[in-house]
């Protein structure tokens, strides 16, 4: 009887990008940023997301034992998201095989560095990888629908006492592709990472998204926001937060006002400081609140290397951009359709909304 062959690490077809760079102008990716994929509540999550506009439609899908990946669990994804971008823009080859130390992603968002940071960044990868995603978002004319999770595979790189000195792990095709084209990637304001709420979270990148630095701003009704949100919370509930966010005033670079028409309510979103010097896409890297395109925790060169990182692997350019090999990836269907309510903590030690 011959032996049945183990299937073979995502990580064994692709060539790594080390990721040797400290600062990088965050960015985000434009489909994540309209569409409900995340949980917005640090409470764990197993009720599926179900979303359908026109011809768009996103399904979403937790496991009991990890709950659904939340909008704090994305930064993981806006800073690969982000390094991937910068590398490029300095002429380096990148890959969905990423290699890094955790300091520099917790640095970068604007998380702690001690030993619970990195408890939390553990179990944020573990939701990004048992989440499960169906979108017919960018799909071509043969495919109809693409399925992934937000991270294939990942592991620690560990020392004799149990540090984590290095990190990797592989994102989907689905999501490198739309990183790598710069059309449909934004730059966000570094104080994104300091928003506390959930629903802040979400508010800021649909603002970043649709109102962008249009002197008009953009407008929503209450209803239209609930629905693109995902959010388990009563619409009467929603509709409450959004008014306690516009008294607020906390979205870096933008200027929330609540309008009454014919019995409706609008949220109108309007950027804080008009200006035409950020473009739509990638280019334009100037943020509201930022001087410079370092991120808020980092100064100096774009280019600053910790020594550590350059001992971990071997020192190597980085190879051409794998789009191949991504028949591997954790898929996780079973998803209960009940909201659990045991509290679990987010990435980082942050207050809940919704």
């Amino acid at each position: 009887m011959s032996q049945r062959r183990l299937p073979t690490s995502e990580r064994a077809l692709l060539d790594p990008f080390v990721v040797a760079t400290g600062a990088a102008s965050p960015r985000d990716q434009r489909d994540l940023m309209e569409r409900p994929f995340f949980s917005l509540a640090k409470a764990r999550r197993t009720v599926p997301i179900r979303y359908a506009a026109g011809d768009i439609e996103v399904e979403v899908f937790a496991v009991p034992e990890h709950g659904m990946a939340t909008i704090w669990d994305a930064d993981v994804l806006i800073w690969a998201a982000s390094q991937i971008v910068e590398a490029e823009n300095f002429g380096l080859r990148t890959s969905r095989f990423l290699r890094f130390t955790p300091y520099q992603l917790l640095t970068a968002t604007g998380r702690g560095t001690g030993i619970r940071a990195y408890d939390l960044l553990k179990g944020a990868l573990d939701r990004l990888q048992s989440t499960s995603i169906r979108t017919t978002i960018r799909h071509d004319k043969h495919w109809r629908r693409h399925q992934f999770s937000w991270i294939n595979e990942w592991e620690l790189l560990t020392r004799q006492d149990g540090r984590v000195e290095g990190m990797e792990f592989v994102l989907p095709d689905w999501l490198y592709r739309g990183v790598i084209d710069r059309t449909l990637v934004l730059a966000i304001d570094p104080a994104y990472f300091r928003l506390t709420g959930g629903l802040e979270r979400w508010l800021y990148r649909v603002a970043r998204k649709h109102a962008g630095h249009q002197p008009q701003g953009w407008r929503f009704d209450f209803a239209h926001l609930h629905q693109k949100s995902g959010a388990l919370a009563r619409p009467s509930d929603f509709a409450l937060q959004l008014r306690r966010l516009i008294l607020r005033q906390s979205l870096p670079g933008y200027r929330l006002t609540r309008e009454i028409e014919d019995g409706r309510e609008f949220l109108h979103i309007l950027p804080a400081r008009p200006s035409s010097a950020c473009g739509k896409n990638v280019e334009g890297i100037c943020t509201s609140n930022a001087p410079t395109i370092c991120t808020s925790n980092a100064t100096g060169t774009v280019l600053r290397t910790h020594g550590s990182q350059l001992s971990l692997w071997p020192s190597e350019r980085n190879p051409a951009r794998n789009l191949e090999y991504n028949n591997t990836s954790n898929l996780f269907l079973g998803a209960t359709s009940v909201e659990n309510s045991v509290g679990v903590p987010g990435f980082a030690n942050r207050g809940e909304v919704s």
